[in-house]
């Protein structure tokens, strides 16, 4: 009896000590787990400035790991799961509607930068002379196509009702003296239709990804002080638990800095804006 007790003890023990062994090699309760800090990212231009972020992190003590998606809604149910630590592809209007739909509760650490949304010419070249019966093309997302309603009612190409604002549709043009037609259509698809359209409005990184340039290229644009660039722009998304974290507060504390400010200016050239 006293041998089997023996053996119980000491099989207790073994199992605890490998318990430790485990956690010391990566278990969650891994110390090392808090110099490292994971972030899920659209390609162009979120994990660009990730990349240009990694040193300055490592010069905090923070080693950063990103990986790339091109589905949006998978890289807010990744962090909600609790597999990365933060993504960085949305704005806060974006994560409202996810957090609504399902029911977790994520929330923006920082802004970050906006994306200005632009109208670009495709078989026209001058607003100011718009033909009767143009053709524009605006994203059909609902965010996107009230930014794009709102950049032509700026440029003097519709009226909107006066209480639209950042919810409009088409629904809500009250006014429409060249009687333009507004074709709604997939954001990533808008810039393969450029030549069949009179004008396309693309959002920031669909611009990019067809090589145009908002501020050399566009022929109107929203501006850093409009309503829709402060709504818009793209933030660090987190649990609400780890916002004030301090890795967070490290990986906020770098892509908020001149140093990553004036990366974003000079490879972006105005097609991606840091917040001030």
């Amino acid at each position: 009896m006293k041998n089997r007790n023996a053996k119980r003890i000491l099989a207790a023990g073994a199992a605890a000590v490998l318990a430790v062994g485990l956690t010391a090699c990566g278990g969650k309760e891994n110390k090392a787990d808090d110099r490292t800090i994971t972030v899920a990212a659209s390609p162009t231009p979120h994990a660009e400035i990730l990349e240009a972020a990694k040193d300055l992190l490592k010069e905090k003590g923070y080693t950063l790991e990103i990986k790339e998606f091109d589905d949006y809604p998978q890289q807010n149910v990744v962090v909600d799961e609790g597999e990365f630590d933060a993504n960085y592809f949305q704005h806060q209007p974006y994560l409202d509607n996810f957090n609504e739909e399902k029911g977790s509760d994520l929330v923006s650490a920082a802004k970050i930068h906006y994306e200005p949304l632009g109208i670009y010419p495709g078989a026209s070249e001058n607003l100011e002379n718009i033909k009767d019966g143009a053709k524009i093309a605006v994203p059909n997302d609902a965010t996107n196509e009230a930014r794009a309603l709102l950049l032509l009612e700026e440029n003097g190409i519709i009226t909107l009702k006066e209480d639209a604002g950042l919810n409009a549709t088409k629904k809500d043009v009250e006014k429409n003296p060249h009687n333009i037609e507004i074709v709604e259509l997939d954001a990533a698809q808008i810039a393969r239709v450029v030549e069949e359209l009179d004008f396309v409005i693309l959002n920031g990184n669909y611009a990019l990804d067809a090589g145009f340039n908002v501020q050399t290229d566009a022929i109107a644009k929203e501006e850093a002080d409009s309503e829709a660039a402060q709504t818009y722009a793209n933030i660090i998304a987190v649990k609400k638990e780890n916002k004030d974290s301090e890795k967070i507060k490290a990986l906020v504390e770098v892509l908020q800095s001149e140093e990553i400010g004036k990366f974003i200016t000079d490879t972006y050239e105005g097609a991606v804006v840091p917040m001030k």
